[in-house]
């Protein structure tokens, strides 16, 4: 059978589950709808936030950058697996004790300020976007290669997907939708990645093959070969950094602090019934997520090596078919500037010949290692569930800023549960297109437009956070002022240095303080602690009873009576 047929065998029957799951799940209640009633199990729960964190940047994106960049992309890894270890300890339990649905939720009541719920509204809305727009980019770049439709309509299809379960089943339905998908993406992403260690180092454990010898007997190191395929094509080292290390240490730490304060991710510990089931959950999705992003270098290089070897100076005419598919795509692109009929793939863009899209690499590598129809069918599954099902845990939590934050505490608190629950879905289905415009006009490739949402919220909800829990002083005050300056300073810089949106796009060389957009989010949480903490202290405390909140969700549940001396 062809990839194509394999793919609509594969992709049906995941979607047919999803669909079922949304279906068996429905929610009824409002309760079912932000939090999935709260009774959802640690293991259940850490399958489901590990689907959640783990979106088309992560499967898709991730290897495709480290692919490229070498060295330079394990800034991804660090930063989204450090932030994940930062969440789990410093934030889940202790918001999981506040017991509030949402982010805006607990920023509302812990400031005691309708104006911070507003402002927490709308920075979850920009995060969650910026962030959705790099899945439904994901879902298009799939749909386009393997159902062999062009992305816009990739993308709708994705929508249509994501609305029905999303709308139908609430968090509910994501939540037992995400077990299922953490299942699909995980054993999609190391089949091949199994398949291929085998093929080039005879060594069926990734990782391990990725530090291994040749399997061809020459006993040479498989890094070293991509190291002299790399210099001899004037690319640098692979694994040598070019990148500035403030600018290293810039992106890793906005990655940790906006994966800290990511609202669909931590959403997910209000699903379990206690405190002690969120910490349980925590850490089981941490070993479910180490899975991947322990395996994801070893496929980076994997492709990296099979691209070189399969498209450098070789004739157009012999390129193998998986090479055409991709181009049908757009993703991939020969132009034959010294008409002599060879692909001439080198790091010289005038002499270079041709353009190969990050986003492609995990999804072409079973294809250029000539692997299995089914497998290449079940990389396209895996990757659709990786899109999928952060692109539902981003829309429920716009639909529940909007209906829930908005609406039942602002607006109408006389609201029905009925009519919260109407206004729920509605706002779902209208987050769905407007997160759909965003995946047929994206602001870049899916990593990057990703690792600005981290930035955003790094810049906005990291400081209010941290500060509301641990700092009984912060009052509402500190907490807007700071929100409203740091998200508009990452604002602008994303505007001026990477959208292009104030005027031509500035070169690295003028980026301030040598940060590049990725990374700024470090410095605008910096400048949202200085200005919470300065006009804290400008400004009365809050009241008695909030810094008795404070206190109480940080002794542990079953403590007792805190003991003073």
């Amino acid at each position: 059978m062809s990839v194509q047929v394999w793919t609509y065998i594969i992709v049906g029957i995941t979607f047919a589950l999803y669909i079922g799951i949304a279906i068996w799940s429905r929610a009824g209640s409002t309760k079912d709808f932000y939090v999935a009633g709260g009774g959802v199990s640690p293991l259940a729960n850490g399958m489901a936030t590990a689907a959640d964190w783990m979106s088309a940047a992560s499967f898709i994106s991730m290897a495709g950058i480290i692919s490229f960049t070498g060295y330079d992309g394990s800034v991804y890894l660090m930063g989204w697996t450090g932030g994940y270890v930062l969440l789990a300890l410093l934030l889940a339990p202790y918001l999981r004790k506040f017991g509030k649905f949402t982010v805006p939720d607990f920023i509302g009541d812990r400031y005691y300020s309708d104006t911070a719920r507003i402002v927490a509204v709308i920075c979850a809305l920009l995060v969650s976007f910026t962030y959705v727009a790099g899945q439904m980019r994901g879902v298009g770049v799939v749909f386009s290669r393997f159902l062999e439709v062009d992305i816009n309509t990739g993308v709708i299809i994705g929508m249509i997907i994501v609305l029905f379960y999303a709308v139908l089943g609430g968090m509910k339905g994501i939540t037992y939708t995400q077990v299922a998908q953490y299942c699909v993406l995980i054993f999609a992403f190391m089949v091949p990645a199994i398949f291929i260690s085998i093929q080039m180092t005879g060594n069926p454990i990734p990782q391990l093959g990725m530090g291994g010898t040749l399997n061809d007997g020459s006993g040479v190191y498989l890094l070293e070969k991509l190291n002299g395929l790399s210099t001899e094509l004037g690319f640098n080292q692979y694994t040598d950094g070019s990148k500035d290390m403030i600018d290293i240490f810039a992106i890793t730490l906005a990655l940790m602090v906006g994966t800290a304060g990511l609202p669909h991710v931590i959403v997910r510990f209000f699903t379990v019934k206690k405190v002690k089931d969120a910490r349980k959950s925590a850490g089981l999705a941490l070993l479910l997520i180490a899975v991947l992003y322990t395996t994801a270098p070893a496929v980076a290089v994997f492709a990296r090596v099979n691209l070189i070897e399969t498209v450098s100076d070789q004739p157009y005419e012999s390129m193998p078919a998986w090479f055409k598919n991709w181009e049908k795509t757009g993703l991939l692109t020969f132009d034959d500037k010294n008409q002599d009929g060879n692909v001439q793939y080198v790091a010289d863009a005038q002499i270079n010949e041709l353009k190969v899209d990050r986003d492609i690499m995990v999804l072409a590598n079973p294809e250029i290692a000539n692997l299995p129809a089914w497998v290449i069918a079940l990389v396209a599954a895996g990757s659709l569930a990786a899109a999928l099902s952060t692109a539902a845990g981003l829309l429920l939590v716009i639909s529940a800023s909007v209906s829930h934050d908005l609406i039942k505490k602002i607006f109408i608190p006389t609201i029905s549960e009925k009519g919260e629950l109407i206004a729920a879905r509605l706002s779902a289905v209208v987050a769905v297109c407007v997160a759909g415009y965003f995946g047929i006009n994206p602001p870049g490739f899916v990593a990057a437009v990703v690792a600005l949402a981290f930035g955003l919220a790094a810049a906005s909800f990291f400081p209010a956070i941290i500060l509301g829990i641990f700092y009984k002083r912060m009052n509402k005050e500190g907490a807007i002022s700071g929100m409203i300056v740091g998200i508009s300073l990452m604002l602008f810089y994303m505007a001026k240095f990477k959208l292009g949106w104030l005027g031509e796009t500035p070169p690295a060389s003028e980026w301030w303080f040598g940060i590049s957009p990725e990374g700024f989010g470090t410095v605008a949480m910096i400048v949202n602690f200085i200005v919470s903490l300065t006009v804290c202290h400008l400004t009365s405390a809050p009241p008695k009873e909030v810094q008795e909140i404070v206190e109480n969700i940080r002794i542990p549940s079953g403590a007792g009576e805190a003991v003073s001396h």
